[in-house]
């Protein structure tokens, strides 16, 4: 029977490498069946932590934070330590997905000591990630970029080029927020020449939509549309929902700046919806930020203030400090308060972000 259990896993991880989530997920999910008939713990295990993989990136957080905590039940009693830290890097990722930093970075840390402990290099480097993931989340972006910078370092010196380019993606976005929009655009090209190298799909997407994003901050539009199309295009095939709407929300925001609102309000719309699927709280306030520019460079200035006043709430409820920062900077714009506000100055340069405002429409990292 286990020779069963684990060809049912070995076909899963197959359709799972070439993004073909829904069937993998039917395969994992009958593989757990028959572990759980059989009472196979170690078969089990793997088929709930690879169900979890896929929820959390096809955007079911709920449900992936589910499995990894029942996965983290198993590999306890088990006393596989590793397997637990790496179900706890899982229940982080999934909780900085909906909005809930703090709980993401305590599951994170408590991993990387396991892995310190059990001197799993690897683990350690991939927890420094996720945490770096965490901080930017949460709007501490200095902190971020030295995360980010320590995982590549142990990822390098491990060997790890897909951990490598996982940590340039993040210093890439990280260093788009802090204003270094050149950095930006090199950190993402290194990791999306290695993601080439590696045939790693959702790499090659997550990089081209950095890569369109650093040419947005840039104004160069044409070669940020470029990018958003080969991303969006990759980030459907495989069908990562929550990438994709990331990317929908940036195309909005190239048509915003060339105030096309037609083509900005027709994206950001579809990303907004996805983001309310997913449960995603930092996506909904960036498209009720990106609709109340919209709505208030189409004049009609009491949506666009209501807009603004629900990412300003949404923002304080989950203590995101640069979101909050980005609503109070248009609230005051619309207000009549100018651009010059030095309440608003010294809200991003208190985050560490050189960042100009320059009245509406505003080009948000």
């Amino acid at each position: 029977m286990e020779d069963r259990i684990y060809e049912l896993i070995r076909q899963a991880e197959i359709l799972r490498e070439k993004a073909e989530y829904k069937d993998s997920l039917m395969l994992f999910k009958k593989a757990l069946l028959i572990s759980k008939r059989h009472g196979i713990l170690d078969g089990a295990l793997d088929s709930t932590i690879a169900m979890a993989d896929i929820y959390r990136m096809t955007g079911n957080f709920d449900m992936a934070a589910k499995n990894y905590e029942d996965a983290l039940e198993v590999s306890e009693a088990l006393g596989n330590k590793l397997t637990a830290a790496d179900c706890m890097v899982g229940m982080g990722l999934s909780f900085r997905a909906m909005g809930m930093w703090k709980d993401a970075i305590k599951f994170i840390s408590t991993a990387r000591k396991i892995y310190e402990k059990e001197k799993d290099r690897r683990g350690g480097a991939f927890s420094l990630w996720a945490e770096a993931g965490a901080l930017r989340v949460a709007g501490d972006i200095a902190r971020a970029i030295k995360k980010f910078n320590e995982s590549k370092s142990i990822f390098s010196s491990a060997k790890d080029t897909s951990g490598v380019a996982y940590s340039l993606c993040g210093l890439g976005g990280t260093h788009r927020i802090a204003g270094k929009f050149k950095e930006s655009l090199n950190y993402y090209k290194q990791a999306n020449e290695t993601f080439r190298n590696l045939k790693d799909k959702f790499g090659i997407a997550y990089s081209h939509c950095g890569i369109g994003n650093a040419y947005r901050m840039l104004c160069n539009y044409k070669d940020a549309l470029r990018h958003f199309e080969k991303a969006t295009a990759l980030y459907e095939e495989i069908g990562d929902v929550v990438s994709y709407s990331y990317t929908l929300w940036s195309l909005a925001n190239v048509y915003k700046m060339k105030r096309d609102s037609v083509n900005a309000r027709l994206y950001v719309k579809g990303a907004l919806k996805n983001f309310k699927k997913t449960k995603d709280p930092r996506g909904i306030i960036y498209c009720d930020l990106t609709l109340g520019e919209i709505e208030f460079m189409e004049g009609r200035n009491s949506l666009a203030e209501k807009r603004l006043s629900s990412a300003m709430h949404n923002a304080e409820r989950h203590n995101f400090k640069l979101e909050r920062c980005h609503s109070q900077m248009l609230l005051n714009h619309m207000q009549g308060q100018g651009s010059g506000d030095n309440g608003r100055v010294s809200c991003y340069k208190r985050l560490g972000i050189n960042l100009d405002f320059t009245g509406i429409p505003f080009n948000m990292p």
